[in-house]
C-alpha cells in the first residue's frame, strides 16, 4: 500500500508500507519521529487513494468552489472529530468561514484571504481537541494528482 503521511504543518511524504493499519502505522512514525527529534511530532497517514478520494470530494457548491476568492483548506486529523467537536464547530459557520466535517477531514472555505479569516488553524485544534494539518486544497490535489499517476506506472510494469 502506498502512503501519503503528514508530518504537523511542515511536509509530506509518500512510502510504501506492508501495514495493512494506518492507526498502527501512525504511532510507529510517531514513536520513530519522537526518537529522533526529541518531541511529539502529530502524524496524519492516508493512502493514495484516500488522498485521491479526498481532492475529490466537493463539501461545497461549486459555485463557492469556484468564486473568486474563495480558497478551500482541507484540515487532515488522526481521528474522525467528535460528535461534540463538529457541533462546535458548526457555531463558527460565518460570512467568511463554512466548515463541512467528512471522515477525518475538515473542509474549510475562507471567503477572503484567510489572514483576514477570525478563524485559525489554532483555534480549529482546540475546538477538535486533536491535533490537525491545514493544506490548500489545490496542493492536495496535486498531490493527488502526481502520485496516482506514479501509481498508475508502478502497476503497468
Amino acid at each position: 500500500m502506498q502512503i501519503v503521511a503528514s508530518k504537523r504543518l511542515t511536509w509530506y511524504r509518500v512510502f510504501d508500507s506492508m501495514s495493512k493499519s494506518t492507526k498502527t502505522l501512525e504511532r510507529k512514525v510517531e514513536s520513530l519521529l519522537q526518537e529522533t527529534f526529541g518531541y511529539r511530532v502529530a502524524t496524519f497517514i492516508r493512502s493514495t487513494s484516500e488522498v485521491a478520494n479526498i481532492a475529490e470530494y466537493k463539501p461545497f457548491d461549486d459555485s463557492e468552489l469556484d468564486a473568486d476568492g474563495n480558497v478551500l483548506y482541507i484540515a487532515f486529523t488522526a481521528d474522525e472529530p467528535s460528535t461534540e467537536s463538529k457541533r462546535m464547530l458548526l457555531t463558527f459557520i460565518t460570512e467568511v468561514d463554512d466548515f463541512k466535517v467528512y471522515g477525518r477531514e475538515v473542509y474549510w472555505l475562507s471567503r477572503k484571504n484567510i489572514s483576514e479569516s477570525k478563524f485559525s488553524g489554532a483555534q480549529l485544534e482546540r475546538i477538535l481537541r486533536m491535533p490537525a494539518t491545514i493544506r490548500n486544497a489545490n496542493t492536495v490535489k496535486r498531490i493527488a494528482f502526481k502520485y496516482a499517476l506514479f501509481a498508475d506506472k508502478n502497476t503497468s510494469h
